[in-house]
């Protein structure tokens, strides 16, 4: 049967992290695996209020096809919250997606030819390898330090004719790490110089537990820049709820298109829901609410590495999201160490699926937002003897 799949379908694979957690299914499994929300944290009973109401004042209207764009309600309050925030967007340039995972699809159908050029960060979001490795690119993957990526590595990809530079600049996904001011005006500001398309993936940006917000690095770029968010970490995934915010009217167009073509508009009754619920509750208390308690769970991990891990394992300490990153000493393969801490009943995911030039043996990302302190301890001590055992 292989002669019927598109020659793209053999360089593309099923996502690592979705296939460690089937085995995670197993109750006894505590998992760091997942970058899921912590469902405790999910506003049933005001969701629930606001799909009655939606039904009661709305009606079959919610059931309806709609416009391709999104609910013009549901912008505008996107845009405010982006006011809110001291960047000024355009409702008419926020183009409502099937979650943020849908934009890096259209961004692949939009800006990529095979071969095309596009920079990521390294270690990089597995979501959006997978999403672009579709269309064929040549990834060039920059080093990602602790204040951010390495600009010379930057400005060489930009030199040698990147078309585009994919990034999560707040509490970035896989490392934890985030951007300093610094580094945020110096990657802009080499977009801006060499033309390069800046994609900003912002997921996580408002769940800062520590130190002060930063600006968006797409506020610096006065040239070409997308700006992506999601409802997914600070309400509910299962809405499928994203968005991108394209200035630029031909850019936009056309990322109108690639959508139309994909799915006509995103859930006409998920963005109702959505918008009564944001209109009648005071989402910034809820967010309130979630970062206090993540906050609470990643200092528990960071607490318990410190205790349970043997001398040798470095770890980020991220100041929001969801995930810290782990490096064992050089020559490890985390690989391995799963298949032991699964027998140990305790899951992760290793480093390497988030380096495209299949380096990262010796590292693994750690989810604490879906696990309460007392799972976290037990967790990290049982994945402290893992490793103990597995450097021996």
């Amino acid at each position: 049967m292989s002669q019927h799949f598109a020659r793209r379908m053999s360089t593309v694979h099923r996502s690592f992290i979705r296939e460690i957690l089937k085995v995670t299914a197993d109750p006894e499994i505590i998992s760091f695996a997942g970058g899921l929300p912590n469902p405790e944290l999910f506003p049933v009973a005001a969701m629930d209020a606001a799909a009655h109401e939606v039904f009661t004042d709305i009606g079959a209207n919610a059931l309806q096809y709609s416009t391709t764009e999104g609910d013009a309600g549901l912008r505008a309050i996107i845009a405010e919250r982006y006011e809110k925030r001291g960047l000024t967007v355009d409702p008419d340039t926020v183009l409502v997606t099937t979650g943020s995972q849908q934009i890096l699809d259209i961004c692949g159908k939009v800006f990529m030819d095979r071969g095309s050029k596009v920079v990521i960060e390294r270690p990089g979001y597995l979501g959006a390898i997978q999403a672009f490795s579709l269309f064929e690119p040549e990834f060039v993957p920059i080093s990602l330090e602790d204040d951010g990526p390495n600009l010379v590595e930057l400005e060489a990809a930009f030199q040698d004719g990147a078309k585009c530079f994919y990034a999560v600049p707040n509490f970035q996904n896989p490392s934890g790490v985030s951007y300093s001011l610094e580094k945020r005006k110096g990657v802009a500001a080499l977009a801006d110089r060499y033309g390069v398309l800046f994609v900003e993936d912002d997921p996580y940006g408002e769940l800062r537990f520590l130190g002060e917000d930063l600006p968006s690095v797409f506020s610096f770029c006065e040239k070409k820049g997308l700006l992506c968010g999601s409802f997914s970490k600070i309400a509910a995934p299962g809405f499928r709820i994203g968005w991108v915010v394209a200035p630029e009217k031909d850019i936009y167009d056309k990322l109108v298109i690639a959508k139309q073509a994909a799915d006509l508009h995103t859930s006409t009754v998920a963005q109702a829901i959505m918008r009564r619920y944001l209109e009648t509750n005071d989402i910034e208390s809820h967010v309130a609410l979630i970062k206090d308690r993540y906050g609470r769970q990643r200092e528990c991990m960071v607490e318990m590495i410190g205790r349970y891990f043997p001398e040798g394992v470095v770890i980020t300490r991220p100041e929001g999201g969801m995930f810290l990153w782990a490096t064992m000493p050089e020559g490890c393969s985390s690989m391995e160490l799963l298949d032991m801490a699964i027998r140990d009943k305790v899951a992760f995911v290793p480093g390497r699926p988030f380096y495209v030039d299949g380096s990262g043996e010796n590292t693994l990302r750690l989810n604490f937002s879906n696990s309460d302190e007392a799972r976290i301890e037990e967790g990290i001590k049982r994945l402290g003897k893992s490793i103990a055992s597995f450097l021996k």
